[in-house]
């Protein structure tokens, strides 16, 4: 054992305060070595190059407007900074040095502010539109008239209201692509149905989507080669083979990824535009084009959204043009163009009106007069142009409307009719619960005027989204009823004619209407909606049919108003021909020969005439 003993004279205090000064945080005063890195030119230069490569891939694909009312650039600028101070502190090694960290930190004091700058712009641009203090600006974006539903609503041919709402027209649209093998496996059918006046007849119109990213890369290189055309009346669907009839494919499109995707393409050539959804459409010629409106804000700096203009493009080659809005509106050669406003912009700017006319606290505090749209909307065709059809409730949302609107989607024309009643989802369960035995859906509703009575027209159909029906209830109140099913009356012409005898009964028996009220001011002729009417027409015209023999490759069906359609392949072709005028069709089968009298016709699909073995 040492014979040495431990020095004990020592300082207790000062031994502890050693120990915490070891692990004491220096305040930031005790921090006074900043550094200037080497070579900072140089890595200024190298951030600045890299920031802007960055950037332009960044850009590539945010795609901002570069418009001071549109935040997406503000949020740009904003990227821009934070891409730029990472790339310089990586560059004078501020993971790995201490002086270079502090160096970053006393540097990043510029992006910061230009970054708080921004967003305090943004603020205060905000606040400049909100609705608190511009409620009158707000209210007066959509200009509304009163209008008196009877006259405006005698023009409607019975016969010729869309009988598919955009849901049941996408089914059919699904299930034609389905029967053609060339683009079953390669494309679906987007979901964005168009509807649109195509030479006076209600249709809808649907591009096709790459099925995925596989698929795209193998067809992107000639474009979609096809678009549907769905009739909303006859319930026909068309594929329009843009390569057959125009020579090329649909090249620029939503579902592109690169250069060729529609919004991109557009923003290379309106850099500064702000840019809403663009919509499907066709001209009288059937050629298809994308219809973008361009936005303004009008009030504050983001506050007010209103159409200024609209870009239409070709969706073949790509050329586009502006016009402004007020060209649009007035440009007879324009009337083709159906949909300008979308929708949301036309529910949301009415909301505006019916809410703030009375100023904001009103809106929220006393509530006097003050309404919204009511939940869905609808489409109807007046005038050659396209309308949104949407009832009008109050605020509480109450469980009935007391008006409703029309707004051109063209031109923004909006009309108030005072006609209140049943709202549009109260009235479909009506519908539903007259035929609930056969556990019908129905579309939504549609108004039509019967007798001076506002009533809701509706399509009823089964699982298959195939039209088993119609249905008829009155605004004012939804207990009254007609309904016409295709299964029981054997045509789709009497299924309509049934629906409408049924309800003005049903006015009748309530004493809504009198006694002389007749339903064959309203019924339909048979010929109208049946294929007999072509047969008798070919009839007439038996010289001017073409013939063709040979083998049936392939058969398909489909079942159209009702009527089961056989479609034959026969040398590359497809030519269909309803049961009803061939019953000797049910017994045709691949491999056997038949001969087909048609009329001269081009695409894939043509319509026989008369086919024997």
């Amino acid at each position: 054992m040492s014979d040495r003993i431990p020095d004990m004279d020592y300082n207790a205090d000062e031994v502890i305060e050693n120990f915490k000064a070891k692990f004491k945080w220096p305040k930031n005063d005790d921090v006074n070595v900043v550094i200037k890195p080497k070579k900072l030119g140089l890595k200024l230069l190298i951030s600045c190059i890299i920031t802007l490569v960055l950037s332009g891939a960044v850009y590539y694909m945010m795609i901002p407007a570069l418009n001071f009312k549109s935040s997406e650039l503000y949020m740009f600028i904003i990227a821009i900074c934070a891409i730029f101070f990472f790339c310089f502190s990586i560059l004078i090694g501020a993971r790995r040095k201490v002086e270079a960290r502090e160096y970053a930190k006393k540097k990043s004091v510029i992006p910061i502010a230009i970054a708080g700058v921004l967003i305090l712009i943004m603020l205060i641009g905000y606040l400049c539109g909100a609705t608190i203090f511009r409620a009158k600006s707000y209210s007066e974006l959509m200009p509304v008239s009163n209008s008196d539903f009877s006259e405006d609503f005698k023009d409607i041919n019975y016969d010729q209201v869309p009988r598919l709402d955009q849901q049941t027209a996408k089914v059919l649209a699904d299930q034609q692509l389905g029967y053609l093998d060339e683009y079953k496996s390669q494309y679906v059918v987007t979901s964005d149905l168009t509807q649109i006046n195509y030479k006076g007849e209600p249709v809808r119109v649907a591009y096709l989507q790459y099925a995925d990213f596989f698929k795209w890369f193998n067809n992107t290189k000639n474009g979609l080669p096809a678009y549907m055309l769905i009739d909303l009346v006859s319930q026909k669907v068309q594929v329009v083979n843009c390569v057959e009839k125009f020579g090329e494919g649909i090249k620029y499109s939503p579902t592109e990824y690169f250069n060729e995707k529609l919004i991109r393409h557009l923003r290379f050539q309106y850099p500064f535009a702000i840019m809403d959804n663009p919509n499907f459409e066709i001209d009288d010629n059937a050629h298809p084009y994308w219809i973008t409106p361009v936005l303004d804000k009008t009030i504050g700096l983001f506050g007010g959204t209103d159409v200024k203009g609209v870009i239409i493009t070709d969706a073949l080659g790509g050329d586009s043009e502006y016009y402004s809005i007020d060209t649009v509106k007035t440009d007879k050669k324009l009337n083709w163009i159906d949909v300008v406003y979308n929708e949301n912009l036309i529910i949301e700017q009415y909301n505006y009106y019916g809410k703030l006319s009375n100023g904001f606290w009103n809106s929220i505090i006393f509530q006097n007069d003050v309404n919204i749209a009511s939940s869905g909307s609808g489409n109807i065709a007046l005038d050659d142009d396209v309308w949104v059809y949407t009832g009008v409730t109050s605020i509480k949302s109450d469980s009935s409307n007391f008006g409703f609107i029309l707004c051109n989607q063209r031109t923004k024309e909006t009309r108030y009719y005072k006609n209140g009643g049943a709202m549009e989802y109260s009235a479909v369960e009506s519908a539903k619960d007259a035929v609930q035995n056969y556990e019908y859906n129905a579309t939504f509703p549609i108004l039509l005027d019967i007798e001076n009575q506002p009533t809701y027209f509706m399509s009823l159909y089964g699982d298959g989204y195939t039209i088993k029906g119609y249905a008829l209830v009155n605004l004012k109140d939804k207990t009254l009823v007609g309904t016409g099913l295709v299964d029981i009356q054997k045509s789709d012409a009497k299924a309509l004619n049934a629906a409408v005898s049924n309800y003005i009964d049903a006015l009748k028996d309530k004493g809504v209407v009198d006694e002389n009220a007749s339903a064959e001011d309203y019924k339909v002729e048979e010929e109208k909606t049946d294929d007999k009417k072509e047969s008798e027409k070919a009839d007439d015209s038996k010289s001017e049919l073409s013939k063709v023999t040979g083998e049936i490759k392939d058969i398909k069906t489909s079942v159209n108003n009702g009527n089961t359609v056989y479609y034959l392949k026969i040398k590359d072709k497809y030519y269909y021909i309803a049961v009803n005028d061939c019953m000797e069709v049910l017994l045709m089968n691949k491999g056997d020969k038949v001969s087909v009298e048609f009329k001269e016709a081009e695409g894939d699909f043509i319509k026989a005439e008369s086919v024997e073995r």
